[in-house]
């Protein structure tokens, strides 16, 4: 049988690692934070070994969410690579130890170039720490290994602090989440930061008809389209109105009981609801289907600046998407 006790202890070791960097963030913090949003270049992360493994992910999150960043090996950096460094950029060094050989080495070509450096270490009186435009205590009391030699506490907590970086960075940059649907347009995100102009039907499948468009021809429209619903336009196509099946309903129900004439002797302009609900070609397919379930509505439509029709959006799209 598995240790579980063991399995527990390394989890709550590895908690309290990133716990105990909780009251460590101060100034230090605010300024690593404050290089990375300065930074004209591009954020390149270094380091060696498992630490080199924490650095690939640093700079993943960040370039994901905003900033170009790329993980730099120190060991290749010195046969020809270092080249990617230039002065606008910002350089995060992390090292547990703080006199990783191979870092150390670069020090002297960040130096020359101009590059800031920002390091990440379990020593801020190492070398690389006293180095580094800005030092961010990573320490930790004991590793998750039983020997306390395989790096596991210190590598989660240099993790926890890159992903502290990369989010506050993220809102002080004004990040939302039309930036993160660029960035991330496949897999299960993408689908759910998709925006409607992927899923609406334009051109030739949007339902339209003119404002004195008779019944018959309306209907007609509605069953050819096949979205329950049909815009109602001017001449230059800007929205109006719309009619939708449950409009229908309701006229012929009224006229059933004597309330006006019959459905088939009214025009579009007659039978419309003004003032739709509509959405832009850039809006978040979640955003539609929020707007759709709050209202109660099948169908959407999407509009340009000048309310000139676009597309439909139909609340089956969204479910091939499988945005639920």
């Amino acid at each position: 049988m598995a240790d579980r006790g063991l399995a527990r202890k390394v989890l709550e070791t590895e908690a309290a690692a990133i716990l105990a960097l909780v009251d460590r963030l101060d100034a230090s913090f605010d300024c690593a934070v404050q290089l990375l949003r300065q930074c004209k270049g591009r954020v390149i992360v270094t380091g060696m070994g498992k630490s080199g493994i924490i650095c690939r992910k640093i700079a993943a999150t960040l370039t994901s969410t905003g900033t170009p960043a790329l993980f730099l090996h120190p060991a290749e950096a010195m046969h020809g690579d270092l080249g990617v460094v230039q002065g606008d950029d910002v350089v995060i060094a992390l090292s547990n130890s703080g006199e990783t050989e191979e870092l150390l080495r670069l020090l002297e070509t960040i130096r020359r170039l101009g590059a800031r450096l920002i390091a990440i270490t379990g020593r801020q009186p190492s070398t690389l720490g006293q180095a580094a435009d800005v030092a961010l205590d990573c320490s930790v009391a004991e590793e998750a290994c039983p020997m306390n030699l395989a790096p596991t506490a210190s590598t989660t907590a240099a993790l926890a602090i890159g992903d502290a970086l990369a989010m506050t960075l993220l809102v002080e940059k004004g990040f939302r989440e039309e930036d993160f649907a660029n960035l991330h347009p496949g897999g299960k995100i993408g689908k759910r930061l998709m925006r409607v102009e992927q899923l609406m039907h334009g051109g030739e499948q949007r339902p339209m008809v003119a404002l004195d468009t008779p019944m018959a021809d309306v209907m007609a429209e509605m069953s050819r389209k096949s979205f329950g619903m049909t815009c109602v336009v001017d001449a230059e196509d800007r929205l109006i109105g719309v009619i939708t099946d449950g409009d229908l309903r309701r006229h012929m129900l009224a006229a059933q009981r004597g309330a006006g004439g019959s459905l088939l002797d009214r025009r579009a302009a007659d039978i419309m609801t003004r003032n739709p609900v509509t959405i832009t070609r850039s809006t978040l397919a979640v955003e539609a289907l929020r707007l759709m379930e709050e209202r109660k509505i099948t169908s959407i439509i999407v509009v340009d600046d000048d309310r000139r029709v676009q597309g439909v959006v139909h609340l089956h799209d969204l479910w091939r998407t499988q945005l639920f």
